[in-house]
């Protein structure tokens, strides 16, 4: 199982290394009153990070709203 597990990392890693490779372009974010110029690569490994993160924390709730949800009363 573990050889999987490396082999499943390894291609993810070949992957990510070879889009940030190949785009290397930049690109203008704007959000508000915010520009910013960056790598395509960058960018998208950003907002991949951030979306973990965010999900991570809902996930994080739900699971304790829910554990709290089905505890019986305490007296």
């Amino acid at each position: 199982m573990r050889i999987l597990q490396a082999v499943l990392l390894l291609g993810f890693l070949t992957m990510v290394s070879v889009f940030a490779v190949q785009n290397r372009g930049e690109v203008t974010l704007s959000f508000l009153s915010w520009n910013l110029a960056a790598p395509v690569a960058l960018l998208t490994i950003s907002v991949y990070i951030l979306g973990m993160l965010s999900g991570w924390t809902v996930v994080s709730l739900m699971t304790s709203s829910f554990r709290r949800a089905i505890q019986p009363p305490r007296s």
